[in-house]
């Protein structure tokens, strides 16, 4: 059985910082790609960042480029996002999700795993 697990979210001040964490288990950890999506009240779910299975290349979106990083280390079997310069419009339950190599990373279908999620809350 396959988990995914994020911790690390809680209630910031607009301008602080918070690193998440995703613990897997059950899959083979390096063959996936790692992604962090998040979802706002009333939004649809939207991927934010990627890293590929080695953890050389990742990728952002604009909202976030600058100021979150991706990373993972593949003998913990364990994927992290530190963010930094939070702001309140980041504020959104936030998720990651492994999808195999080959996938295109920003596409939410494309990812198998999901975990449950992790409220971050950035307060102005």
């Amino acid at each position: 059985q396959v988990t995914l697990v994020e911790s690390g979210g809680g209630l910031v001040q607009a301008g602080g910082s918070l690193r998440l964490s995703c613990a897997a288990s059950g899959l083979i950890f390096s063959n996936y790609v790692m992604g962090w999506f998040r979802q706002a009240p009333g939004k649809e779910r939207e991927f934010i960042a990627g890293v590929s299975w080695s953890g050389d290349n990742s990728y952002y979106v604009d909202s976030v480029k600058g100021r979150f990083a991706i990373s993972r280390d593949n003998d913990k079997e364990m994927a992290y996002l530190q963010m930094n310069s939070l702001k309140p419009e980041d504020t959104a339950v936030y998720y990651c999700a492994a999808a195999p190599f080959g996938s295109t990373w920003y596409v939410a279908t494309e990812y198998d795993y999901w975990g449950q999620g992790t409220q971050v809350t950035v307060s102005s």
